[in-house]
Order: C-alpha cells, then sequence, then structure tokens
C-alpha cells in the first residue's frame, strides 16, 4: 500500500479564545499538530499533506522547511469533505489516503497500523468508538446484520439515531481513486451547509463497498481539543501514561500525578523523583539517580548516583557521577561537571567546565570558567565574564581555594593551589600555591558618632 496521509488542521479553534491557531496548543511541550505528525511520519507515508486554513502561515512556519511536509490552504472553511477534496491534487503517487486530525494529538500508531490493515480488506476504513456520552459525535448508523451503512451527524440525527452509541472518530483510510469519486458526489445539502467527509460512506455503500471498521484500545486517543478544559484534560491522561510506563521501568516516581515528562527519556535503575519535576527534550538519568521536588531537567545527561535536591533548574548540562546539585541551584546550558563535584544553594554555573571533586558554595556565580580538579570556591563568588560587549574567560587551577565574597574579573587564570583571600577582587592572573588577596585597609574611627534622629521632625 502506497500511502498518502492528509491532516486536517484548518479549524479556527474559537473556544480557545486565542489568538494562537488551535492546532499549535502544545501538549507536553509539543503543538497538537507535532504530535500528529510526529505519529503519522512512523507510519513512513510516500507523503503527508496538512490542509491549513485560519492563521494563514504562522501554522507552516512552525514547522521546518526540510521535513517534507506539503502545506494546502483551505482558504474558505467548507466542511471536512472540502478540505480533503483541496488536499487530493498533491497527493501524487499514493494509492490509499489515512485522513488524521491536527487537533486529536493522541492516536497511537498501533491503533492507526489496525485500520490501515482493515483497510486492505475494503475501500474504505473506518475507525469508530463506543462512548457511553456520545453527544455531539456523528454517529455509526448499522442494518440489521451490523454492516455499516452511513454516518448521521448530531444536528441531522433523528432520536433514535441520537441513541446510537458508536460514534465516528472521523478518522479513515480510502482508495484514493474512490475517495476522489466519492468527495465529487458530495453535496451540502444538510443544518451546517457544510461538505461532510461523512457523506462519503453511504455513497460508498450505495456502490457495494463493505465498509470495515477499526476501534481503539481507549476512547481517549480519538478525543480532540476544543477548549482550554480538554487540552488540560488530555495533558493530564499522556502525563499519566508516561508515568506508568516509567514506574514499568522500576522508576520511583513518589506522585505520579505530579510528574511531567515534555520529552524523552532514558533511565537507569533505582532513579527516584520527587514531586514536580519536570523533563524537557533529550533527558538521560543514570542509575541511582535521585530529583528532589520542583525540578526542571532539560537535555540533560545525568550519571550515575547524582542527587539533584529540591527546586533546581538543570539545562543542557552534563553532570558527573555522585555529584550533589541544589537546593536552588541553576545549571545553564553548556556546563560540564566531571564528577563527585558539589554545587551549593542559590549557585549559578554557565558554560563552564567544572572538573571532578570540585565544589562551588552558595551564593555563587560561575560563567565562563574552567575549574580543575579538587577547586574549592567559596560563597559569594563571582567570576566578572562581561564587559557589556563582550565574554571572557576565568581559569582556575588544579587544588585552587577561592574565598569567600571573591570577584575574578576575566580574563584572568587562578594558578594551581592557589588561594585567594576572601573579599578580594581579582585583576590579574595569579601565581600558583601562594595567597593572593586584594582588600581596603581596616581601620576605626574613635570619634565618630552614630546619627540622632532629631525629634522635632
Amino acid at each position: 500500500m502506497k500511502l498518502g496521509v492528509v491532516i486536517l488542521a484548518a479549524g479556527r479553534g474559537t473556544r480557545m479564545r486565542s489568538s494562537l491557531p488551535k492546532v499549535l496548543h502544545r501538549l507536553a511541550n509539543r503543538s497538537l499538530l507535532r504530535h500528529v505528525v510526529d505519529t503519522s511520519n512512523k507510519l513512513d507515508p510516500e507523503q503527508i499533506i496538512i490542509v491549513f486554513g485560519h492563521g494563514g502561515e504562522v501554522v507552516p512556519q512552525a514547522f521546518s522547511s526540510d521535513e517534507g511536509l506539503i502545506w494546502v490552504e483551505q482558504e474558505q472553511q467548507l466542511g471536512t469533505g472540502h478540505a480533503v477534496d483541496q488536499a487530493l491534487p498533491a497527493l501524487a503517487d499514493v494509492d490509499h489516503i489515512l485522513v488524521l486530525y491536527g487537533d486529536v494529538p493522541l492516536i497511537r500508531i498501533e491503533t492507526l497500523s489496525s485500520l490501515i490493515q482493515a483497510a486492505t480488506e475494503t475501500d474504505l476504513a473506518l475507525l469508530t468508538v463506543g462512548l457511553e456520552n456520545p453527544a455531539g459525535y456523528g454517529r455509526i448508523v448499522r442494518d440489521a446484520q451490523g454492516r455499516v451503512q452511513r454516518i448521521v451527524e448530531q444536528k441531522d440525527a433523528t432520536a433514535d439515531e441520537l441513541a446510537i452509541t458508536e460514534i465516528n472518530t472521523g478518522f479513515l483510510v480510502a482508495d484514493k481513486k474512490r475517495l476522489t469519486d466519492w468527495l465529487s458526489r458530495v453535496d451540502n445539502n444538510n443544518a451546517q451547509k457544510e461538505y461532510y467527509l461523512t457523506d462519503i460512506v453511504e455513497l460508498a455503500v450505495a456502490d457495494g463497498v463493505d465498509v470495515k471498521v477499526a476501534q481503539p484500545d481507549d476512547a481517549t486517543e480519538v478525543m480532540g481539543v476544543n477548549d482550554r478544559s480538554q487540552l488540560a484534560q488530555l495533558e493530564r491522561y499522556y502525563q499519566r501514561n508516561r508515568a506508568e510506563a516509567l514506574m514499568q521501568q522500576g522508576v520511583a516516581l513518589l506522585d505520579p500525578s505530579r510528574f511531567d515528562l515534555r520529552g524523552e527519556l532514558t533511565v537507569g535503575q533505582d532513579v527516584e523523583i520527587d514531586i514536580n519535576v519536570i523533563i524537557e527534550g533529550q533527558v538521560e538519568l543514570g542509575n541511582s539517580v535521585r530529583i528532589g521536588a520542583n525540578s526542571v531537567i532539560r537535555n540533560c545527561c545525568i550519571a550515575d548516583g547524582v542527587q539533584i535536591l529540591e527546586n533546581c533548574v538543570i539545562e543542557d548540562a552534563t553532570i558527573g557521577a555522585e555529584s550533589v546539585i541544589g537546593p536552588f541551584s541553576r545549571i545553564r546550558p553548556g556546563t560540564w561537571l566531571a564528577g563527585k563535584n558539589k554545587v551549593g544553594n542559590f549557585v549559578e554555573i554557565k558554560k563552564s567546565d567544572i572538573d571532578a571533586g570540585s565544589k562551588v558554595s552558595h551564593l555563587s556565580y560561575i560563567g565562563d570558567a574552567v575549574v580543575g580538579k579538587g577547586v574549592n570556591i567559596g560563597a559569594g563568588t563571582i567570576t566578572c565574564n562581561y564587559d557589556g560587549a563582550n565574554k571572557f574567560q576565568t581559569i582556575i587551577g588544579d587544588n585552587a581555594f577561592i574565598g569567600s565574597d571573591s570577584q575574578l574579573v576575566a580574563p584572568v587564570t587562578i594558578g594551581a593551589g592557589a588561594t585567594i583571600g576572601a573579599g578580594s577582587t581579582i585583576t590579574t592572573d595569579t601565581p600558583p600555591e601562594i595567597l593572593t588577596l586584594s582588600r581596603s585597609k581596616q581601620f576605626s574611627v574613635k570619634s565618630w558618632k552614630r546619627p540622632v534622629k532629631n525629634p522635632k521632625t
């Protein structure tokens, strides 16, 4: 089967009450449409056509031009049948068409594969699902033998038809030639005055086609997003499923309902994650990693035995084995910790290499630095790396000791084994193995008296 995928993404999304097109709203930090495109790519189709409308070029611009997606604009929103018809000229070397929806993000590859398999037996296969409350959905009308006859939309249904609980999801696979013919015969004689894609079912049955049906394992797979409440519901469903999968891998989530995975996570054994942790991008956690509550980990590689204490933000960094971070630490992009490092509370590190066993105590900022092994950086230390126009590097040799409240004005090199006295401002390179300090002379003024407030004011 040479498969073409058509994704309908032209809807206004009025109930989102947003200037952003509905399909660009995010679930797990990816747009709804991105979820659908990524799933489509797993089917290895010949082409992916996206029909867009409201939002104009904003929707295509959200995707890279080298992804091979074909964009078709539906200038007038005249219904789903009209939308698919707009896509047909762009579908070249395919014999079957799969129709998906840009606001239904959680459809599973296994479900679509089942639908495609059903289409190998006939010219039209539908994805349906049974709902306890089918209000708002088109109903699947069957004959006495249980064969699909047609789909009736909610607004056009009779009382008996409204009692049907099997609903149309909108997902279908059809033979391209037959689909082209059926769409040419669809009219807009309905309450909405639109060209319904669902009308092709009755036409197919009239042509003698035995319409096949597949169903998802979970109805949530085919739930669309029409407002922010529905988006939030799908987010929690998605996150709960991801949490369950991680726990099956052995991850200890202290509260699965308060965990968000917004990317891909690879884990070792005996990983423990506390509440309100957010994982984004590509993250790798080694064995026995512990992540404290309220932490955000984004695009990181975190080695065995690392402890990330509460309220830390770590982004685009590599954390070596048995390091301890936090609480309240921020590790910014380009940071590499070799291992057995200690980063204290309210420390910020940016674009720095810190070798094994070195410690950065609380309330310090280390930026654009290369720090050797066994270095101790005291509280309140700052690498002054920016002159308002350019960034400069600080180099600290092995086993150096930087006293508290020191300012290292880059570019500067601190020699191996050097000691910097507390409260120093270092502007030139310091020699190894000796003490360097820079302070104003301390003195006391015996005649000084503290001012007293004038009682008349």
